[in-house]
């Protein structure tokens, strides 16, 4: 119940931030990209903690055990998930805001992958449900993000690198994972 309960008060606290910072992006000329699928990664996410919730505390017994090497992973990626915030600092949002000709953070977790939050994100979907033994939660929203992040993603990268250097900044990080793509050398 702890978990849940941290994981509500968590995304509120980053509502509250990402509607702060929002407000300075914009107040400093911020372009807004991907209205159209915010909605849904909006009802896709809420909808996660009402199936998390019903699947592991109303449908079932909660099973009391918490698998320790899978909260070890939530903690660590708790750590990234922080990281990544500091890092982006003013600039994190959970909409697509890009200030135009803006340098591209390379701090961080950013001096290696061009998505950490999404990475936290994903490892959270698939975490939290194992832990809760919401087997069903797992497999209905991990796939649900995947598709959500699809999206995502591209609009992000799409707004990007219209508005800034961030495919010279990024070229050689991979997008999701904590490694750098190879470079061919012909």
């Amino acid at each position: 119940m702890f978990l849940f309960l941290f994981l509500i008060v968590q995304r509120l606290a980053e509502l509250f931030v990402a509607k702060r910072n929002e407000r300075w992006m914009k107040e400093k000329g911020a372009i807004e990209h991907g209205q159209e699928h915010y909605p849904l990664m909006v009802v896709i996410h809420l909808l996660f903690f009402v199936s998390l919730g019903g699947e592991a505390f109303l449908w079932r017994e909660f099973q009391g055990e918490v698998i320790g090497l899978l909260f070890i992973l939530f903690v660590v990626v708790q750590v990234i998930r922080v990281w990544a915030l500091v890092s982006l600092g003013r600039f994190w949002n959970t909409k697509i805001l890009i200030l135009k000709d803006a340098n591209i953070v390379l701090k961080g977790p950013y001096k290696y992958i061009k998505h950490p939050n999404y990475f936290v994100v994903t490892c959270e979907f698939l975490l939290v449900p194992l832990i809760l033994h919401a087997y069903a939660t797992l497999v209905a929203f991990s796939l649900l993000n995947l598709c959500i992040l699809s999206v995502r993603i591209s609009a992000e990268e799409e707004a990007l690198k219209k508005w800034t250097d961030y495919e010279s900044a990024m070229e050689n990080k991979g997008r999701f994972f904590f490694f750098r793509k190879r470079v061919n050398i012909d």
